[in-house]
């Protein structure tokens, strides 16, 4: 008999509500939920595909443990021992740092990522933390952090009410959105059109959402921050700045202008491929139109100068007046956000608290660049130990960072790993001891970090659609006990975890005079907590000392577990409203439009304005039915055009003997892959793109299908010597390669 159950999906950042039909205790099929107040029914490929996702047979149902070199079945007891044996004396006898912690992108998409691995790390105190975040989107967060005072109050586009959208190295159709929650992208921006809007999109590919644009500038790879720096020039020059409600809220104009004085835009031209005139006009449309944003995500991120892109896109938005405005770019409010505080001067955002040990890079937001992850472990200098264990949660940084082939290496030395995956992946496969979470059915959900980037503010929260199977273990359970074993509690109740953090955080918040518990009695305030686990009672407890909470009975109407339990389709609690100068931190209580350290690294911008490429360049692509390297072991998402080839332009491709469907030879600074061409007008001549998060091809995995049509590692074509200076982020784009046909 079958059943039907809500889950929101956690397959791409949409965050779409699902409706399950489910038959015994197998999800059959995935059907967008009408009744959810946010992405009302709306679902792409990877949702409707959640069942296969689910039931992938490749999927680890126990633990695995290595012994004598090979890696066997074992129990959870059997596999924690091991854990708290493996890392402990690695920790005692080399330090904190000795340690590293690994967080891939999947974290973000489950409750269990949100909730434990910031406890492990405070616990654990390394400075060895590596994500995909330097792999993707650490400029956006370093220029928040120093031009907001926090790296995590990111603005976004509203896209529901906006006149004009500039939209720059980003692909929403294929992607879902990236930094910017939006269930059903596409129809909105045909939505901005048929309202009368213009998108203009910037980009050297004309992917899905340049068709769709009223304009599309096909930039050299690399040079955005040049064309946005020419931008504001032509803002500045023809006195098309202004501020409006911004201004009391903003310091440093006349420092800006003097520091973007050069970058005209017939400097920045031939360096941007961009015709002089066409950048006025792109200025003059965006101070012209009623309300607009810019927009910018991957593209801009992964290339030498990405935290300038990313400082530029909200200098942009607020010499025009757009940020913080409806119709602008807007700081959401999520239901679990901290209770807002009083406006006024914050701490700041420092970046360089320490450095990584070889090469010395800044650390961004306590982060180290993934890209350093292989030296840092098989490179001994005098600055301190190499990392000798490691703790991998979701993450797969052999296909998704530079030079995989030198970290498989690197991994292979350690004295011990641990890896948390459903999957024997090319990362996993390292590991001592692997600790597979249930399928996405199995576990509840609630999304604590897209809520903070939501076009929409709302709250939504979904139980397990299927009790957990005998023999797992909740995702939750694992990293409670996981961070148990690593600290040198192995053994202890896991529900210690979540009580310690309750018992901390009211501890906290009774004594913050802005605070709705100020002076309340923090047992008390434990014992009113609702939930059947130590998860879900920390929800309540964020719920309820958060933005729309009910405060613990100080606003009855407010929200609760309990409250938001009654709503399986979710809470609608609004657009998005204008909040400065509350979400500042910074030192001055102000948005700091020039920081020093973006000062600092103008100069090395101004260098770019004589560069260009003689040679191809490499960007990368994303595809609807992909998200990194999660989702190829499911047949029902690959195949089609979602394939790893070379896309080439027909006059490169004529140029070098490259015919359609050959094999070709692309070799770069780190390595070379050998990939199918397939010759379209769809990239701009002297730009090839290769996707990212193939390359299935490595001995030892259990991705059945996967390695079936692996692709390659578009990755190794990378040394991992190139990185943002600012924020660490690899430069995945604009790369130099060569190209030779094979025959």
């Amino acid at each position: 008999m079958s059943r039907t159950a809500l889950r929101i999906c956690p397959l791409c950042e949409a965050t779409c509500g699902l409706t399950l039909t489910i038959e015994g205790t197998r999800v059959t099929g995935a059907r967008g939920d009408r009744e959810d107040v946010f992405s009302k029914g709306f679902i792409c490929p990877k949702g409707a595909s959640f069942g296969a996702v689910d039931g992938d047979p490749d999927r680890l149902r126990t633990p695995l443990v290595r012994e004598d070199g090979a890696l066997r079945e074992a129990t959870w007891e059997e596999a924690f021992d091991a854990v708290a044996a493996g890392l402990r004396p690695v920790v005692e006898r080399y330090g904190p740092d000795s340690l590293g912690i690994v967080l891939g992108n999947p974290n973000v998409h489950t409750m269990a990522g949100a909730l434990y691995p910031p406890v492990l790390l405070a616990a654990l105190r390394t400075r060895s933390l590596f994500t995909a975040s330097t792999v993707d989107q650490m400029p956006k967060h370093v220029s928040s952090g120093l031009l907001f005072g926090d790296a995590n109050a990111i603005p976004v586009p509203d896209l529901d009410h906006t006149g004009h959208l500039l939209l720059i190295g980003a692909n929403p159709l294929e992607s879902n959105g990236s930094l910017c929650t939006a269930p059903d992208f596409p129809g909105k921006l045909k939505a901005l059109k048929a309202r009368g809007g213009r998108l203009t999109v910037v980009d050297p590919r004309r992917t899905r959402t340049a068709k769709l644009a009223d304009r599309h500038v096909a930039i050299r790879p690399g040079a955005d921050a040049l064309l946005l720096a020419a931008m504001a020039t032509v803002l500045f020059e023809e006195g098309l700045a202004d501020l409006g409600d911004l201004a009391p809220h903003v310091q440093g104009l006349p420092e800006l202008r003097d520091a973007l004085r050069e970058f005209t835009p017939e400097a920045v031209a031939g360096a941007c491929d961009v015709d002089a005139a066409l950048i006025r006009t792109l200025a003059r449309e965006l101070a012209a139109a009623p309300t607009a944003a810019v927009y910018a995500r991957i593209g801009s991120c992964t290339v030498p100068h990405g935290t300038l892109a990313s400082w530029l896109v909200d200098v942009l938005n607020i010499l025009t007046g757009n940020l913080d405005r409806p119709g602008g770019a807007l700081f959401p409010q999520a239901a679990t956000d901290r209770t807002p505080r009083p406006a006024g001067p914050g701490r700041g955002f420092a970046l360089g608290r320490w450095h990584s040990r070889v090469r010395q890079h800044p650390e961004a937001k306590g982060e180290l660049p993934l890209s350093a992850l292989a030296e840092e472990i098989d490179t001994v200098t005098a600055e301190g130990e190499p990392v000798r264990a490691l703790i991998v949660v979701a993450a797969n940084p052999v296909l998704s960072a530079p030079d995989g082939h030198r970290l498989d290496k690197a991994l292979d030395s350690l004295d011990f790993m641990v890896s948390v995956d459903p999957y024997l992946n090319e990362t996993s496969r390292h590991a001592d001891v692997v600790l597979p979470p249930p399928p996405p059915s199995q576990s509840p959900h609630h999304d604590f970090a897209f809520n903070t980037l939501a076009v929409r503010n709302q709250v939504r929260y979904s139980r397990p659609a299927v009790s957990l199977e005998p023999g797992r273990m909740a995702e939750t359970e694992i990293l409670a006990r996981l961070t148990l074993a690593a600290t040198g509690m192995h053994g202890a109740d896991p529900g210690a975890v979540d009580t310690m953090v309750i018992e901390q955080t009211l501890g906290k918040a009774v004594q913050e005079p802005h605070s709705p518990v100020h002076g309340r009695d923090p047992k008390d305030l434990a014992g009113r907590l609702t939930g059947e686990t130590g998860p879900e009672r920390r929800l309540d407890l964020m719920l309820r000392l958060g933005p729309y909470g009910d405060g613990f009975g100080l606003r009855p109407d407010g929200l609760t577990l309990d409250r938001l339990l009654a709503h399986p389709h979710g809470i609608d609690l609004g657009p998005l409203h204008s909040r400065l100068p509350q979400p500042l931190k910074t030192v001055s209580g102000k948005v700091e439009l020039l920081p020093g350290p973006i000062a600092g690294d103008l100069p090395r911008l101004r260098e770019a304005l004589r560069e260009r490429p003689a040679g191809l360049v490499l960007v990368g692509r994303r595809h609807l039915r992909s998200n990194n390297s999660w989702m190829h072991n499911v047949p029902a998402l690959t195949g089609g055009s979602n394939r790893c080839t070379l896309h080439i332009h027909p006059e490169d491709a004529e140029r070098l003997g490259v015919r359609d469907g050959a094999d070709v030879r692309v070799t770069g600074a780190g390595g070379e892959v050998v990939a199918p061409a397939e010759v379209t007008d769809g990239v701009r001549p002297g730009v090839v793109s290769l996707p990212h998060g193939w390359g299935h091809d490595r001995p030892g995995t259990r991705l059945s299908h996967a390695t079936t049509d692996p692709g390659v590692n578009v990755n190794q074509l990378l040394d991992g010597s190139l990185l943002d200076p600012l924020s660490g982020n690899a430069v995945l784009n604009g790369i130099p390669v060569e190209l030779t046909a094979r025959l």
